[in-house]
């Protein structure tokens, strides 16, 4: 038998507050349950866990997400992502259109934003 991936795990500081970050990100609800001051906030629809640990983040994320707009292109993206909270961390965009941006969110972990689908076809 094989396994399945049930969530991916973020470490972070407030769970409720990176969380609700991402579900803004994504456009998914937190779990029902979910609630100010909890130690875990699920976006279930994605597989995303925040649980609030001690420690501070120190170095670059050894894993991190890549997004695909889907309604949007890469760079109406980005600008809406900075108005939720994301920080830029490195503009990989190259003059051809090709390439893609590493931002942060609101605890310092690193994602990046790539181009949607019909940017690619294009």
């Amino acid at each position: 038998m094989t396994s399945a991936i049930r969530h991916v795990t973020i470490d972070c500081a407030d769970a409720y507050r990176l969380g609700s970050f991402w579900a803004e990100v994504l456009g998914q609800p937190l779990h029902e349950d979910d609630r100010p001051g909890d130690p875990e906030a699920l976006i279930e629809s994605a597989g995303l866990l925040f649980v609030a640990v001690a420690e501070p983040k120190t170095v670059k994320n050894r894993v991190h997400l890549d997004l695909r707009p889907q309604d949007r292109t890469r760079d109406e993206e980005v600008e809406r992502l900075l108005t939720v909270g994301a920080t830029l961390v490195d503009d990989r965009r190259n003059p051809d259109g090709t390439g893609w941006v590493v931002l942060a969110d609101p605890e310092g972990n690193e994602f990046c934003v790539e181009r949607s689908t019909t940017e690619r076809a294009g």
